[in-house]
C-alpha cells in the first residue's frame, strides 16, 4: 500500500503517544480514520487535532482486551466508513516487577491489552480487510520483543508473543495472495507516557539500588519522538516490510538479539548489578 489517500485506518491507543501521532500523519496524507482509546479525554483530543482536513474521523470508547467490544467496533467502522484497509494495533501498557513479586491480576491485565489486543485487533478486522481487496495490519511489537530483560517479564511476554503471531500472519497471507499484508513494529525508546503511566511494583528497586525513577529515567534516554516513529511507521507499510526497528536503538537491540543468549545475559546482569550498587 503505496497511497494511504483516500485509505480508511483503524487505530487503538489513538488518544495519545503513537497511536496519536499516526491519526495526525495519516490525517494529512488524506487518511480517512476511525480512532479508539480508553482514554476519552485523550482520543477527544486528537479528534479535533485530525478534523478540518478533509477527512472523515469517527470515534469510540474501546477496551481492546475486551473482544467482543473489538469486533463491534470494527463492525461499526466499515458501516461508518463503508470499509476499512488498516488497522493499527497499537494500544499498550507498562508493568514493572519482578515474576516472584507480580501479581496475576497485573500479568493477566498487561496480556489482555498488550498480547490479546493485538489478536483480538487482527482477527475482527482481517475479514473486512479482505472484503476491501487491499489492507494492512500493523501490530505493536516492541524492542522488548527482541531481548528480555529483568522485571519486565509480563511485558517480554506479550511483545514476543506479538511478534510470533505476526510472524506467523505474515506466511499465511502471503501464502493467500489475497491483498492484506502485515508488519511487525519494534519500537525503541519512544517518547510517550506508557512508562509514566505504568503499574510498577516496589521489586523494581532491588534492579536500581532504589536510586532512580523508571519514568523518568525512561524519558531521559528515549530516543524517538512519537511524530518521528509514526513518520517510520508508515514507510515500513508503504514498502511492505515484515518488521520494522523503530529509532536508532531499536537497531542495537537487534544486533544484541542475534548475540549468543549467554553472552547478552550475563551482560544485562553485570549492568542490573552495577545499577544497584552490588
Amino acid at each position: 500500500m503505496q497511497d494511504f489517500d483516500g485509505r480508511v485506518a483503524a487505530i487503538t491507543g489513538a488518544g495519545s503517544g503513537i497511536g496519536r501521532a499516526l491519526a495526525e500523519e495519516l490525517a494529512r496524507r488524506g487518511t480517512h480514520l476511525a480512532l479508539s482509546d480508553i482514554d476519552e479525554t485523550g482520543l477527544a483530543d486528537t479528534v479535533v487535532r485530525c478534523e478540518g482536513r478533509g477527512v472523515k474521523v469517527t470515534s469510540a470508547r474501546v477496551d481492546v482486551a475486551d473482544r467482543a467490544a473489538v469486533e463491534a467496533w470494527a463492525d461499526a467502522v466499515v458501516a461508518d466508513h463503508g470499509k476499512v484497509n488498516l488497522i493499527f494495533n497499537n494500544a499498550g501498557v507498562a508493568l514493572g516487577a519482578t515474576i516472584d513479586a507480580m501479581t496475576y491480576d497485573d500479568f493477566e491485565w498487561l496480556m489482555g491489552i498488550n498480547f490479546w489486543g493485538v489478536v483480538h485487533g487482527t482477527k475482527a478486522f482481517l475479514p473486512h480487510l479482505r472484503a476491501a481487496g487491499e489492507g494492512h495490519i500493523v501490530n505493536m511489537s516492541s524492542v522488548f520483543g527482541l531481548v528480555s530483560i529483568p522485571t519486565q517479564s509480563a511485558y517480554n511476554a506479550a511483545k514476543f508473543g506479538v511478534r510470533g503471531f505476526t510472524d506467523a500472519l505474515r506466511i499465511e497471507l502471503d501464502m493467500e495472495d489475497c491483498g492484506v499484508s502485515c508488519t511487525t513494529i519494534h519500537p525503541g525508546g519512544i517518547k510517550t507516557n506508557i512508562a509514566r503511566n505504568a503499574r510498577m511494583d516496589s521489586s523494581v528497586e532491588a534492579f536500581t539500588g532504589g536510586k532512580s525513577d523508571p519514568a523518568r529515567d525512561f524519558h531521559k534516554v528515549a530516543m524517538t519522538s512519537p511524530e518521528k516513529a509514526a513518520r517510520q511507521i508508515l514507510t515500513a507499510v508503504e514498502r511492505d516490510k515484515r518488521r520494522a526497528l523503530i529509532g536508532p536503538d531499536a537497531k542495537i537491540f537487534d544486533v544484541v538479539a542475534r548475540l549468543p543468549i549467554a553472552v547478552y545475559q550475563k551482560s544485562i546482569v553485570r549492568g542490573a548489578r552495577r545499577n544497584a550498587g552490588r
